[in-house]
């Protein structure tokens, strides 16, 4: 009997896996796959709960891989949800739920089509499930666990598919080819404080601070690239902590997100950042000092047979040929990027981390029918 994607997902809401608490949903989808046969690894590292398995010989030429995760942001506020947000309700055509969109419903989708596909027309070669706690959360544990682990063990996907939601409106319109990078720059100024009566006595650094921010905004950093839209620069906090309105104070800071595409790496941008400071400190007396996080670079993977083979799949179940996007935030196609070709395709996304987070039943069933047909063709 084929496995019910949707029953699965509602199963899987219940877990309340809200990072980084596994709530249940691995043990559950361990036990779901190990059934059809696959051979399921936990790999749990700094009590973050990672789920590797595996159906078919380990190194097979032919692998196909699918990335996703089950770990969700908090509820919130649970009097203002409609329904229980961990109660996997059904009305009306609707699945209610935290996870529902993002991504429970995707990992059911994949796993419901990987069990089917193995049982009905096993393949020459192997099918890959890699599913981890720690997306939502840093990251550090997660994903980049598991492919730590697959290198150690020689254990290889050839392509892998993230089954994060990437539609905006409509079951099929869009799929993620790559990501934009997004680093953040912590900017701390420090000069002398003074009376504000007699700044010729002090050095005032938010003065500093914000002609350094002015000269990173004056001008866009590019104008966009093949696949990609233009990177932006968004200033998301400036302070100094100075609760008198005649001191000038000793120090101020600043925060800055970039999101950027090809034409960039985080390296080249921290140079950038850190010569505009130079010239600043120079100008000013201001000292600068620059803390730099960075959570992904940019990726592409380029069109070709293997995102033709996932783009034609979504066009024959769902009527509609996907724009090739590198839009949005990042995930955790920004590390299976280092170990092989990948692609992102799912669900639509409009509800993601809200209150009422909620998907169509029927989208669940078509997504899983996408799924199984890409991997119907790339093995045939």
């Amino acid at each position: 009997m084929p496995l019910d994607p949707v029953k699965l997902t509602a199963e899987l809401i219940r877990c309340p896996s809200v990072t980084p608490f596994e709530g249940g949903a691995l043990q559950l989808l361990e036990k779901v796959l190990s059934q059809a046969g696959f051979e399921c690894v936990r790999v749990d590292r700094n009590g973050i709960a990672n789920l590797f398995a595996r159906w078919g010989a380990a190194g097979a030429v032919r692998s196909f891989g699918f990335n996703g995760h089950t770990d969700v942001v908090p509820a919130g506020d649970t009097a203002a949800w409609t329904q229980d947000p961990f109660g996997g309700e059904i009305r009306d055509g609707i699945l209610w739920g935290r996870g529902a969109t993002d991504m429970k419903s995707g990992v059911a989708a994949f796993v419901a089509a990987a069990v089917d596909f193995v049982t009905l027309t096993p393949p020459d070669g192997a099918v890959i499930v890699t599913i981890t706690g720690d997306e939502e959360g840093a990251g550090l544990d997660g994903t980049r666990a598991i492919l730590d682990w697959m290198d150690r063990q020689e254990e290889r996907m050839a392509v892998c598919l993230v089954g994060e939601p990437t539609c905006p409106e409509r079951m099929g319109e869009m799929m993620k080819i790559g990501r934009r990078g997004s680093m953040t720059f912590f900017i701390e100024a420090t000069g002398v404080q003074g009376h504000s009566a007699y700044p010729h006595r002090a050095k005032n650094p938010l003065h500093a601070l914000v002609t350094l921010l002015a000269r990173m905004t004056e001008r866009p950093l590019d104008e966009g690239t093949a696949h990609f839209d233009a990177s932006t620069l968004q200033i998301t906090t400036i302070d100094c902590g100075n609760p008198a309105n005649n001191v000038i104070p000793a120090k101020a800071s600043a925060t800055v997100n970039i999101r950027f595409n090809d034409a960039h790496s985080s390296a080249d941008l921290t140079r950038w950042a850190e010569g505009l400071m130079t010239t600043a400190e120079a100008e000013t007396g201001v000292g600068f000092a620059l803390r730099t996080e960075v959570s992904g670079e940019s990726f592409l993977t380029p069109p070709g047979d293997f995102v033709d083979l996932v783009a034609e799949a979504v066009a024959a179940e769902t009527g509609l040929r996907p724009v090739l996007s590198t839009s949005g935030g990042t995930s955790d196609a920004r590390f299976v990027k280092d170990h092989c070709p990948v692609v992102e395709f799912g669900l639509v996304g409009r509800t993601m981390h809200q209150v009422d987070e909620r998907v169509e039943v029927a989208q669940i069933g078509q997504l899983k029918q996408v799924y199984l047909r890409i991997l119907q063709d790339y093995f045939a």
